[in-house]
């Protein structure tokens, strides 16, 4: 069973940046479009980023666009979530998954992150000063 590992989470001051990297043990990414989603203290999960590991194109959430980089090494099945700029209300854990069917757009699935599967355990983020 696909499940991933989250890592590279940490404390970061307002402004500051991290990156988080997510991998899954045993099985390939490829074919799969992976989602990155954080959820804050007593909020509700919010989808950031997604990426299709077929041609790599890329999809963001409002929030973070032009802050938040999404990348993959497929070949050493890696995913990465580039965090910059980022303020104290992005504290929360950061999770990865993988996203259902073959979409020509996953933006707005990114609202919907209970049809995404095999979540990890998530990366701590803590934005503070």
């Amino acid at each position: 069973q696909l499940q991933f590992v989250e890592s590279g989470g940490g404390l970061v001051q307002p402004g500051g940046s991290l990156r988080l990297s997510c991998t899954a043990s045993g099985f390939s990414l490829l074919y799969y479009a992976i989602g990155w989603f954080r959820q804050a203290p007593g909020k509700e999960y919010e989808g950031v980023a997604c990426i299709s590991t077929i041609g790599g194109k890329t999809y963001y959430g409002d929030s973070v666009k032009g802050r938040f980089t999404i990348s993959m090494d497929i070949a050493k099945n890696w995913v990465y979530l580039q965090l910059n700029s980022l303020r104290p209300d992005e504290t929360g854990v950061y999770y990865c998954a993988t996203a259902p069917g073959d979409y020509d757009d996953y933006t707005p699935l990114l609202n919907f992150p209970s049809r995404f599967k095999s979540w990890g355990q998530g990366a701590q983020v803590t934005v503070s000063s």
